[in-house]
């Protein structure tokens, strides 16, 4: 196997970098997983994998899931802020 070339080696700096970057902020990232999923990293620990089928059956119930969230927060147990 032949060693990375400079500008490989700069562009693979490049998406740790980022990968670190993303973790430190917060910020939430998607990828398709090798199983042809979509994962969003940055919700927790894991990241959560559904597949294009589901991700849309969420999405268009969001309007449900947001009134869901606000007639049952109180039973549901929140983050403090840092």
């Amino acid at each position: 196997m032949a060693e990375p070339t400079y500008e490989e080696m700069k562009a693979r700096l490049a998406e740790l970098e980022k990968q670190v970057a993303t973790k430190r902020t917060g910020a939430m990232e998607f990828r398709v997983s090798e199983k042809g999923g979509v994962s969003v990293y940055g919700l927790g620990r894991f990241p959560v994998t559904l597949y294009f089928e589901q991700w849309t059956r969420l999405l268009d119930q969001a309007d449900n899931l947001r009134a869901f969230l606000e007639e049952n927060k109180s039973k549901l147990k929140l983050k403090e802020p840092k």
